[in-house]
């Protein structure tokens, strides 16, 4: 009877710590995936605001021809 008993415990022990390394795990993710979104949103930043500032450079090149003209 005992022998029964402590092979539930151990089983309920086992799938608990399994339950709870799941848990961690999503977080760990969810956490590592809002870090990874940030710093792709924050290069995507950057390289429109060079992007604007080459056109405007364009964009000025542009009129100054217009006016030597």
């Amino acid at each position: 009877m005992e022998l029964i008993n402590s092979s539930v415990n151990i089983g309920d022990i086992v799938s608990t710590t399994i339950f709870i390394l799941l848990i961690i795990l999503f977080f760990v993710s969810f956490t590592v995936f809002i870090r990874r979104l940030s710093v792709t949103q924050r290069k995507k930043a950057e390289n429109n605001l060079k992007m604007e500032q080459k056109l405007d450079r364009i964009i000025e090149l542009l009129e100054q021809d217009k006016t030597n003209k």
